[in-house]
Parts: structure tokens; sequence; C-alpha cells
């Protein structure tokens, strides 16, 4: 068997492309070179399959029994324990998919880089027009960043994050770019962004491999990571005149059985359902799962985080 210092090279030769590496190369030297080219880079261990393998990871929850994974129907599933970078499940994660309002996600993180929370802006016909979900801005109406940002994360509101992008760039378009930007200084390697809603188009994609590092990150903005919390909340337009009641997307948020604090949903025609959950496990174990392409994102999350929880001693 060749050595882990010629894979990791292989790995260096392959990078965008681990699927076509993971096809030829076996698992168990994919787990550990990945895991010495990805500690350097601080990101997480790109793959590693649910039998258990060795990693040597500090603080890594352990497998423990026999039991089967379970059988699911997304596309893409991906589970990492947060506390140690550990991969805890892994389907399909360098399969390009579309991932609908999850890039909002990016969308939050690029305004946030850029601008303070009680910043005011004024919402444009175009942005109280757009389609899909919305927090129902009105035009002309004046709205803080910071409810902005707040509808969009809980309401999903296309609307808030057109006039967000309007407001930092000038048109969604240049928006783009900087959203894009993000993404090179986050590593990401099979994402790419054409608008700031997840709207589908050609250019709208990102693995879940993808998903999981700008996902991580997201976490890191306080701001983020406090108001997907938030299953109901109210917003008012600067004058208090005009207020937005805001419902979650997250279904999963107040779940009696497991103690999910976020993240994101995502759902269009060519995404299907797609969701990034936020577990509280076991011992302060953060787990943070990413399904694409679902038909049922909510319950196969559930199946999912019942499945980690059984099988895995944190």
């Amino acid at each position: 068997m060749l050595s882990n210092l010629i894979y990791y090279l292989i790995l260096e030769t392959f990078e965008p492309s681990y699927g076509t590496l993971l096809s030829i190369v076996p698992q168990e030297i994919i787990a550990s070179a990945m895991t010495e080219n990805l500690k350097d880079k601080n990101l997480e261990i790109p793959y590693a399959s649910t039998l258990n393998l060795s990693l040597d990871i500090p603080n890594a929850p352990q497998k423990i029994g026999d039991s089967i994974a379970p059988v699911l129907a997304a596309k893409s599933v991906y589970a990492l324990d947060l506390n140690s970078g550990s991969p805890l499940f892994v389907n399909d994660i360098f399969t390009r998919r579309p991932i609908a309002s999850i890039a909002k996600l990016m969308t939050a993180m690029v305004i946030l880089d850029n601008h303070d929370l009680n910043e005011k802006v004024k919402v444009s016909k175009a942005a109280a027009l757009t389609e899909g979900s919305s927090m129902m801005l009105l035009m002309d109406e004046e709205m803080t960043v910071g409810d902005l940002l707040t509808g969009m994360l809980i309401n999903s509101g296309n609307d808030a994050a057109f006039a967000l992008a309007e407001y930092d760039a000038g048109n969604e378009a240049a928006f783009v770019k900087k959203m894009n930007q993000k993404g090179i200084e986050l590593g990401l390697k099979d994402t790419n962004f054409s608008n700031a809603k997840g709207f589908d188009e050609p250019g709208n994609y990102a693995t879940a491999f993808d998903v999981m590092i700008f996902g991580r990150a997201a976490l890191e903005y306080p701001f983020i990571r406090k108001t997907v919390q938030n299953k109901t909340y109210e917003v008012y337009s600067v004058d208090k005149k005009i207020k937005h009641e805001l419902k979650s997307t997250n279904e999963l948020l107040e779940n009696p059985f497991f103690k999910v604090v976020g993240l994101k949903t995502g759902s269009t025609p060519a995404a299907g359902e797609s969701f990034v959950s936020l577990v509280q496990g076991p011992n302060n174990h953060e787990i943070l799962t990413v399904m694409l392409h679902s038909p049922d994102r909510f319950q196969e999350t559930k199946v999912l985080i019942d499945w980690l929880l059984r099988n895995y001693k944190f």
C-alpha cells in the first residue's frame, strides 16, 4: 500500500475534484491524509465512512454498537461533530447541487462583514416585489440592517435578501461578486452564487461539503447564531408604524426530542427540500447536519439525529 504522504500528494493534485479521488483511493487512507491536510487549514475532515474509522481526533465521538446506517432519500447528507471536527455521517457530499435559501447564510455573512446592524435601509419597489418567501416588506419603508437580516434568517425573506444586496452594492449582481469572494476566502472549492436569495439558476450551486464549511463559518457570527434560534419574532419599520411578524421556516425548533437551535432551510424545485440543522448534543457537543434534496427534510433530519445520538458516545 502506498504511504499516506503519496495519497496526500494525490489529494492536492485532485483538488477540487474530491469525488474523483474518493473513487480510486481506499477510504482509510483518504481519512488519514485529509485529517493531516485539513487540520493545518483549520477545516473539517471532508470524508470518512460511518464504519468507525480511527481518525485519532481529540475529543471525537466514538462509534458504539453495530447499528446499520439510516436509510435516507436525500441526495447528499453530511453530519459533523463541531467540537472535534469529526465526520459522523457522509453520503455523496462532493456533488454540486442547488441549495436554495441556504445561500442566505452567505448573504448574511457578507452584510455583517460590511455593515452595522443599526444602519437604515430604504426598501425599493423591486425588493418589495421579490417573489417567493417574504417578510412582507413595503416599498419605501425604512428598516434597519439588523431587522432585515432577522427577516431573512427567520422568515427566509427573499425581499429582505434583495433589499440588503441593493443597499450594500447598488445592485444584486455586484453583491453576488462579494458573496463569491467570501466563498474563496473560506476555501470553498465547488460553490458559486448567482443571486443573493438562493433562486434556482445554473450558476447557483454548492456541495454538501462546502455547505458544511460556510455553515460552520456562519455560526462564528453571534448575530446569526442567536437569531436562528427564534421560532417567532417581531420587527418594525424605523418609524415603528409597520410591524412584521416573523415565523421560522425551521420546523424542528423547540422539538421535544432533540435540541435543535438552528440553522437554515431551503426549498426550490431544483434544490428540493434542503436543511442545515444545528443540534446541541450530549456533554456540550454540537452537531451540524446538511441535508440536500430530500423528499422530507425535517423527518429525515430527525431520523439522522436519532441515529447519531444512539450510535455515538459523545
